[in-house]
């Protein structure tokens, strides 16, 4: 919409306050989005579509915290609280933090995060007071580029002790501002408005308030969400009186638990409502416990939700005013109906944390960042196009380089005591490792009798339910050093509503072959290369921390789906992939987690830095793919096979290879006996026909290829 905005419509009829929604609208003044970009569902849309099947759902309201640790923290609560499924969250916009600056506690930035970083639909809170409409306008570029589509649209409040006064080339009402987004942006963004059900404490009568509400409307406004309230029924008249004036946009209530006795006396402050009696007289005698205070709040938000329902008015979603607290909203969702961490389906089997327009085709991904989706989403974050239905050939994705570890949103998800309980307050061994890594896949305790409940290579991500058919496996491997980080089991024609493996539209099929993912030592690397010459089905890569040692029967160029899915109507599905030049690229990020997360932890002149510093600088990172999914995989076997055998050859000869094989490959291939198919491992690899051996080069890396 370019041009004055057309009266508001019904969600059975149309879901965007009447108009015409185009995915591909993009601002009146400026440049549209492209055509190729795929069609994307306006969250106007979902909540019409929620009202249509009279589903129940809820929506959380958070805040910019004051520093740049409380941000880390907040971001760990949209974690948390996302797994309840809310159908959006929003982020108040607060003048006096600098808003739209690029720092960890700005609105902006908390906004974008929570798109990118936590699979929310976002909603961004904008203010016009003391603001010029250029102003305004370069707040809401800065949205757009970002890829925030969705505004909660408010007149502001000024600072504390001054009185509302519209500046010069400004905006006086929030309706201004409503209309101002629709003629720059035409439909770019979904709009959300406050209503009042008590009416807004500037506001001469409460008629007049419902005019300028319905005014809000019709200028542009997509759906309401209400102030605070205290009783049912005060909601249930606001929406009575709403429809009867042609206000036909869905309205959400706005609830806030009451959690503590002082924050409830200033929240009544700032709104200009009044306490019911009955609710003082039953705080008073509790009102310095705050654990009685704040049961008291969760029995009353429970009651007053399920007389909302009851009502039969409803538009089905309640807006959670959390005061960036869990406890109580998690409580009240769970014991309203409303909390569905079960319910929904898987759309693919990896992560998509990243809710941006410009990835809403994006349905591939190379499996190494399976537990890490957040670092994915950053180190892609400048791809102008992203996959879809197939992993496109290519020798050099351009993948960017992870360096800002120390970013809020990149942080371990753990305080430094607490993870030097899980993975050790000191290392003396590399088997006090490999009981940190055994604990991790396990679920058990370590040696010092803490659960380890996270890995460097996690990202704080929970295991996928289908590890646990194999964490047995698993566990022994991690013992006995093999330190997984990555793996899957092999799936045949699972149905894709299964409970562990499904994912997908209903009533398909889903399929994947068996990976592991591991670091191990050189001496493990180059027995399990020997053994696997008797495994053709498998595929390997193996790989240091300098890519000096870099061996693979894979084609350096092309990538090998090993999760797909067949469904009704649908092409088939590649969601997962091993792609070689990708593997190369994590292999930097997941060799430098050693140091960033773990060796970090300990002195630098420490037995247990020494420890990490020998893992990090020995290791190889090892990827094995069977595919001969439809039988038992022979993962297993290969490396049982594997340490049998290492345990008998010559490891002194085998070191005395890895020192002399930097040299050339044909110094390497004279000096070894111990590798009887050194030479064979050159000549069957994929990789030669397109790079035959040439002559010695001084100092070349090890491609054995």
């Amino acid at each position: 919409m370019t041009g004055e905005p057309q009266q508001n419509g019904s969600p059975d009829e149309s879901p965007c306050n009447g108009n015409a929604y185009s995915p591909v609208d993009g601002p009146a003044d400026g440049p549209e989005l492209g055509a190729e970009e795929a069609p994307i569902v306006p969250l106007c849309e979902k909540i019409a579509e929620k009202m249509r099947a009279g589903e129940k759902w809820f929506s959380l309201e958070f805040f910019p915290p004051r520093t740049a640790a409380g941000a880390a923290n907040l971001i760990n609560r949209f974690e948390v609280m996302g797994k309840g499924h809310p159908l959006f969250c929003d982020i108040t916009w607060h003048p006096a933090g600098n808003p739209s600056a690029d720092l960890p506690t700005s609105s902006m930035t908390i906004a974008r995060t929570m798109l990118e970083y936590t699979g929310q639909e976002t909603v961004l809170h904008i203010t016009c007071c003391n603001m010029t409409k250029d102003t305004i306008f370069g707040h809401l570029e800065k949205a757009r580029n970002f890829g925030i589509r969705n505004l909660v649209a408010l007149r502001g409040d000024p600072p504390v002790g001054q009185e509302w006064q519209p500046i010069e080339n400004g905006f006086k009402y929030a309706t201004d501002l409503v209309r101002f987004i629709r003629q720059k942006f035409g439909n770019f963004f979904t709009i959300a408005v406050a209503g009042y059900p008590i009416k807004h404490p500037e506001a001469p009568t409460y008629a007049e308030d419902l005019q300028h509400l319905k005014e809000k409307v019709d200028a542009g406004a997509d759906f309401i969400i209400t102030q605070l309230f205290f009783e049912a029924s005060t909601m249930i008249e606001f929406q009575k009186n709403c429809r009867e004036i042609g206000i036909t946009v869905p309205i959400i209530p706005g609830i806030m638990p009451i959690q503590s006795y002082g924050s409830l006396r200033s929240l009544v402050k700032l709104s200009g409502q009044e306490v019911p009696e009955y609710i003082r007289t039953a705080l008073e005698p509790i009102k310095d416990n705050d654990l009685a205070v704040r049961k008291y709040g969760v029995d009353q938000a429970v009651q007053m939700i399920r007389e909302l329902y009851d009502s039969g008015i409803m538009d089905g979603g309640i807006h959670f005013y959390t005061l960036n607290r869990e406890v109580a909203t998690i409580e009240i969702l769970k014991r309203t109906g409303l909390w569905q961490r079960h319910k929904v389906p898987r759309p693919v089997p990896w992560k998509p944390t990243s809710m941006h327009h410009k990835r809403a085709s994006e349905d591939v991904r190379p499996i190494f960042w399976a537990l890490r989706p957040k670092s994915y989403v950053y180190r892609t974050q400048r791809w102008d196009e992203f996959p879809n239905g197939r992993w496109s050939n290519s020798q050099s994705p351009a993948y960017g380089s992870l360096t800002d570890y120390h970013l809020f949103y990149l942080k371990a998800p753990a305080k430094p005591d607490e993870l030097l309980a899980q993975w050790g307050p000191e290392l003396n061994s590399e088997e006090d490792v490999f009981d940190v890594f055994a604990s991790f896949i396990t679920g058990s305790k370590n040696k010092h009798g803490s659960l380890v409940s996270t890995l460097p290579w996690s990202e704080g991500e929970e295991l996928q339910k289908e590890t646990s058919m194999i964490s047995e496996k698993l566990g022994e491997l991690n013992r006995r050093g093999l330190l997984t980080i990555n793996s899957q089991p092999n799936v045949n024609c699972a149905p894709s509503e299964d409970p562990v493996h499904g994912w997908g539209p209903a009533g398909g099929y889903v399929f994947q072959k068996a990976y592991l993912e591991f670091f191990t030592s050189a001496e493990n690397a180059w027995a399990l290369r020997d053994v696997l010459q008797n495994y053709p089905r498998v595929n390997y890569h193996m790989l240091n921390h300098n890519a000096q040692i870099n061996i693979s029967n894979f084609h350096k160029s092309h990538a090998m789906a090993v999760t797909w899915g067949v469904f009704p109507g649908k092409e088939i599905a590649q969601p997962t992939v091993v792609d070689p030049a990708s593997f190369l690229a994590w292999k930097d990020e997941a060799f430098d987690l050693w140091n960033v997360y773990w060796g970090h932890l300990y002195p630098e002149v420490s037995k247990s830095r020494e420890v990490i510093d020998h893992i990090h600088d020995n290791y190889v990172l090892v990827n094995l793919v069977d595919n001969d999914f439809p039988n038992d995989t022979v993962l297993w076997e290969i490396l049982d096979k594997m340490l049998v055998y290492v345990s008998t050859i010559e490891l002194d000869n085998i070191a005395s290879l890895l020192r002399t094989v930097t040299e050339t490959k044909k110094q390497a291939m004279r000096k070894t006996s111990t590798w009887s198919t050194f030479s064979s491992v050159v000549s069957s690899s994929a990789f030669s026909e397109d790079e035959p051996i040439g002559p010695p080069v001084p100092n070349q890396q090890i491609n054995i290829f």
